[in-house]
């Protein structure tokens, strides 16, 4: 259940504040006007920064919640004292928390897969479909060991990206800390060595002084523009057309890396849910959904629309050319073979281990091209510098 806000006043006039629970905001409120007040205002409160760290905190225990979760259905336990013992035993307050919403909505008769559903911010549709399916086949153990798998898989495969990642990006900001300090400690320096001299600088050099001086004087204007420009871009990227837009570029720029990924990502997640029991078209739906980049995930539409006809998956995959030729001749013999789950997940596994090579090659790439980059504006810097001075040499004495 959501947690809304509200301003109401009473028969006598007195306004009065509160939040109650509710699952949606005209639940909440006829429960108000229930208490006998005047409902002013009702909506559901902004998400401070705590809330939004607490919530970021479940979402990464959640491999955590699925592992001891089917350890202990595997082992008899039911549901309910599963749960009772994993909040029991959870470190984390705001995780003991959920579950203990989750058993208290079962207790109350809501199944499993319709408890977790009230959480979406924690457990994402995937998620809540795959069990979901669990219990319509009574085989709830085994999906939630499959979950246990894909999520280990997911995480692997995220935490290698983003370490990946982590050199180049402290490259980037050290090098533009170093210029940052060049222009506004270092260079006003020998300017008023310069103008104490009166010698006539370089070109390179006057411009390099110049924007020092600019950068002094006018430092916050420059912060403004570049704080402007990301509040456009971030708003941009919010926009359906700018995310499409912004995909295509990135897709561009990173194609053998995009595709591999959102590959990896479609097969590992369609497989599991076919071997959970997730009918064809509702897993094509939800694997959608993994899919970050728009312009490949709007080829998935076509594919559901072909699956509606018949047509199975592999065909329309191949017409959208959003996926390597090897991911489509594999998942085509699948179909074949009616194997189609355990060939979707070798996929999978094929291109996640591509794409650790994939990244590899791309950050050994991106590595020099920044040294270069920096070497260059540092250097000339530098070298402007080393001008200046040495044409101090030809003054008279």
């Amino acid at each position: 259940m959501a947690t809304f806000a509200y301003r109401a006043t009473t028969l006598d006039g007195t306004v009065i504040e509160g939040s109650l629970e509710a699952p949606d905001e005209k639940t909440a409120l006829e429960r108000l006007k229930r208490t006998g007040v005047i409902p002013l205002k009702i909506a559901a409160p902004k998400e401070g920064l705590r809330k939004k760290l607490a919530q970021r905190a479940s979402r990464g225990d959640l491999l955590t919640f699925t592992t001891e979760l089917s350890a202990l259905l595997t082992a008899g336990l039911p549901l309910d004292r599963s749960l009772n013992i994993l909040s029991e035993i959870s470190e984390n307050k705001e995780t003991k928390h959920i579950i203990q919403a989750v058993l208290r909505s079962i207790r109350e008769g809501s199944t499993f897969s319709d408890a977790l559903q009230k959480h979406p911010k924690v457990f994402p549709r995937l998620y809540v479909n795959m069990v979901r399916a669990g219990e319509a086949g009574g085989v709830l153990d085994a999906v939630l060991d499959k979950l246990n798998e894909f999520l280990e898989s997911s995480k692997e495969l995220r935490d290698h990206v983003f370490s990946a990642m982590i050199y180049p990006t402290i490259l980037m900001v050290t090098g533009g800390l170093s210029i940052i300090v060049l222009l506004t400690y270092v260079l006003p320096k020998f300017s008023a060595i310069f103008s104490e001299l009166g010698t006539s600088m370089p070109l390179p050099t006057k411009v390099l002084l110049g924007l020092s001086t600019t950068l002094q004087t006018f430092w916050w204007v420059a912060l403004m523009v570049v704080a402007a420009g990301w509040f456009l871009f971030r708003n941009f990227l919010k926009t359906e057309k700018g995310r499409y837009q912004w995909d295509g570029v990135k897709l561009k720029l990173m194609t053998d890396v995009i595709r591999k990924l959102e590959t990896a990502r479609f097969c590992r997640t369609l497989g599991t849910l076919l071997r959970s029991g997730v009918p064809l078209l509702q897993a094509l739906n939800n694997s959608k959904d993994v899919i970050s980049n728009r312009i490949i995930a709007a080829s998935i539409d076509a594919v559901s629309k072909g699956a509606k006809e018949g047509k199975g998956i592999a065909a329309p995959l191949s017409q959208t050319n959003a996926f390597p030729a090897l991911a489509l001749s594999m998942i085509k013999v699948g179909e074949e073979t009616g194997q189609l789950d355990t060939m979707l997940l070798k996929v999978a596994t094929t291109y996640e281990k591509s794409l650790r090579v994939a990244i590899k090659r791309f950050v050994s790439l991106i590595e020099p091209l920044m040294i270069l980059i920096m070497g260059l504006i540092i250097g000339f810097i530098v070298l402007s510098m080393l001008m200046a001075i040495f044409s101090m040499t030809d003054l008279p004495f």
